[in-house]
């Protein structure tokens, strides 16, 4: 029963397996020169070509100096005389022209009388600029009233039973009199009549070091209906 399946090893021929040694290597061989040797295949470089530019070429060298002598300067004549004249020659008197009158005054436009001492005078000083007025205060002693004019109560706003206070700032100058007065604190109906009583207050002149100097101040006027 066996003999049918046993196969005696010694039946191989030696030629079969050199066949297959040569056949393995031609595969191995194909498949690693035909991707080599393939048209469609880049294969990536492995170093740049560098490529150098001539170099330009070199200025042509200077012509050698020439040994041709330098033209010369002229030779400057001496301003100082070699040789000492004999004399001395007498000038000739110099010939002024002849006076012409053609109508023309030479003099017009120009100024008369002593240059010397017009240019030394001084000009004439500018007026000192008005000193602001001072504010009560300090060493300025607030004015005292020496003159009150009682204001008129107007008949519109007494019918109206408009009263109260308005305020009012007064500038006094340097004599005491009352020069501008301008509302502060207004009632319309009572506005004008306390101005024009102000203005005709006085005060005793106010001093600073023993001058004079005007004063700006702040005044009431109280309307009051009896």
């Amino acid at each position: 029963m066996f003999s049918d399946t046993y196969v005696p090893v010694g039946d191989k021929r030696p030629y079969t397996v050199l066949v297959s040694i040569v056949a393995h290597s031609l595969i191995i061989v194909a498949a690693i020169m035909v991707p080599v040797m393939a048209s469609d295949v880049v294969m990536p470089p492995r170093y740049a070509l560098i490529t150098f530019r001539d170099a330009p070429p070199l200025p042509p060298p200077m012509p050698p100096p020439s040994n041709a002598p330098r033209p010369s300067a002229p030779d400057a004549q001496p301003s100082i005389p070699v040789v000492a004249p004999d004399g001395i020659k007498k000038e000739e008197p110099i010939e002024s022209a002849p006076a012409v009158d053609d109508g023309v005054n030479l003099n017009a436009g120009l100024v008369t009388g002593d240059v010397t001492n017009d240019l030394l005078v001084a000009p004439a000083a500018p007026p000192p600029a008005e000193q602001a007025p001072y504010r009560p205060g300090g060493d300025i002693q607030p004015p005292t009233k020496v003159k009150d004019a009682a204001p008129l109560y107007p008949a519109i706003a007494r019918a109206a039973r408009v009263q109260g206070i308005v305020i009012i700032e007064a500038t006094i100058g340097v004599n005491g009199n009352v020069q501008d007065a301008r509302i502060l604190r207004s009632i319309p109906l009572l506005d004008a009549a306390a101005l024009d009583a102000v203005r005709q207050w006085q005060y005793t002149p106010t001093r600073l070091n023993g001058t004079p100097v005007a004063v700006v101040m702040t005044v009431t006027v109280n309307f009051r209906l009896q």
